[in-house]
This record gives structure tokens, C-alpha cells and sequence, in this order.
């Protein structure tokens, strides 16, 4: 599945005149950080502008170890038209800090909405901010009673996923994912040029801005519709390419 991040109601508008290529609209606020909250006033208008078939996701935040704040801020995201909730774990030092935390979203989130979709992220680059370990991740989402563990990029400056956690890496996460029944997302300045890798280890989500932002700017540039599409194309062209592969090799 394609996740695609606007920060505006009106990049959402883009995102919804290229709905056919994605499956997961993601409100979140790059100027608070890499998984920052945007407000519950955003969320409800850009549930609005997106076609109802399509989930919107929203990120509630680089969070400190304050399991209660963090439940009621999930739960906010909920109330205001989130169907997947996401919890970036920047100040869980611990997995036992991380599962305390996520134990009360899940909690939170789903006494008001069963159905939602809650998701346990943490950082590639965890090594420079001190939080868990990225391999911790499905473990915690699994204990928490999660529906998905994701790694995205704590430091926006240029580094990327794969530069943080290689490809093999990846793989093991996403196998530990698949292991405990969870879905396995990945973002992290992901650009087309690594679908190739993303495809062939089973990633179920890719979370990408950057990539289909003017000049390629999370920050500074707009979502673009056309690019969109382009990277659903890529998407879809490794994942026919992939599946031929192993029906040739069975």
C-alpha cells in the first residue's frame, strides 16, 4: 500500500485528484517533526476532502514517556476522522516504556473505534536520539496489541532509511513483522529508487512526502498529483516484476 503525507487541507485536495494511486491519505505536520501532530481541525476537514474509501491516517507526534498524554492524544486523532493512528516512539529509552505507551492508545483508540488501525513507529536513526531499538519495534507492536510497527527517519537532513537500517536489516524487521502478524511499514525519505528493495523483503506500507513533492522538498515543496501517480506506477511496475521472478523460480 502507498501512504502519501500532506500538512494542508489543500495538499490534500492533490492527493485526492490522484486517489486511484494511493491507498492511505497521512496527516501529519512536518514542522513539528518527522511524525509531528497536526490539528484535530486539519484532520476532520482532510477526511472531508479525501474520497471516503480512502483510510486517513494520522500521526500523533514524536512522543515523550507519558503513556496518559500520548492515549489522549490518540484518542483526538480518532475522534476527528482517523482510521489509523500513529505513534512515533521518541522518548520510549525502553521497550517496556514503549509497550506502556502504545497499551494505552490501543486501549484509548479502540474502546471509542474498534476497527481502527493502530501503528507502532519508531526511528531508523534511533542510534542518535537514544530511543528503541529499530528491531524492537514488531515486538512492541505485538505486546501492545498493535495492528503495524513502522520505521521512518527521526532527523529530516538528508539521510535516509537505507542509510540508517540497510536493506538485509529491513528485511529482518519486516520478517519479525510477518512473524507476529502485523503489518510492516517503511518510510524514511524513501524515493523510487529503492522500491526495488522495499518490494522484494514484503514491505505492506510505503510512506512517502518527499518523493512526490516539487524538488523533492518534504519541507518547502508542494504534493504533486502527477508524481503520485509516477511513483504508483514504479510501485506496481516492481511488484509485477517481483512476482514473475518467483513464479520463474517455483
Amino acid at each position: 500500500m502507498l501512504l502519501i503525507s500532506p500538512d494542508s487541507v489543500d495538499e490534500a485536495l492533490d492527493c485526492a485528484k490522484a486517489a486511484e494511486h494511493l491507498d492511505i491519505v497521512d496527516v501529519k505536520k512536518p514542522d513539528e517533526g518527522s511524525l509531528g501532530a497536526n490539528f484535530p481541525w486539519i484532520i476532520r476537514e482532510i477526511r472531508d476532502a479525501v474520497p471516503a474509501d480512502k483510510p486517513v491516517s494520522a500521526t500523533v507526534g514524536d512522543v515523550p514517556y507519558k503513556p496518559g498524554t500520548v492515549a489522549q492524544a490518540a484518542l483526538g486523532a480518532a475522534v476527528s476522522g482517523a482510521t489509523y493512528i500513529k505513534v512515533g516512539l521518541y522518548g520510549c529509552t525502553t521497550p517496556d516504556q514503549a509497550i506502556d505507551v502504545m497499551r494505552g492508545v490501543v486501549r484509548a483508540v479502540k474502546d471509542y473505534r474498534p476497527d481502527a488501525f493502530v501503528v507502532a513507529s519508531g526511528y531508523a536513526d534511533a542510534h542518535r536520539i537514544g530511543c528503541v531499538n529499530p528491531l524492537a519495534l514488531p515486538d512492541i507492536a505485538r505486546r501492545s496489541g498493535s495492528d503495524a510497527a513502522m520505521l521512518d527517519t527521526a532527523i529530516k537532513d538528508g539521510t535516509r532509511l537505507f542509510d540508517h537500517v540497510p536493506p538485509d536489516v529491513c528485511a529482518e524487521f519486516v520478517r519479525l513483522a510477518h512473524e507476529a502478524d502485523l503489518l510492516a511499514a517503511l518510510a524514511g525519505s524513501v524515493k523510487a529508487g529503492d522500491l526495488g528493495e522495499l518490494t522484494r523483503i514484503g514491505t505492506d506500507i510505503v510512506g512517502v512526502r518527499g518523493a512526490v513533492c516539487e524538488g523533492g522538498d518534504r519541507n518547502a515543496g508542494r504534493i504533486q498529483p502527477e508524481l503520485v501517480a509516477a511513483f504508483r506506477a514504479e510501485m506496481d511496475r516492481h511488484a509485477r516484476e517481483y512476482a514473475a521472478t518467483v513464479a520463474t523460480a517455483s
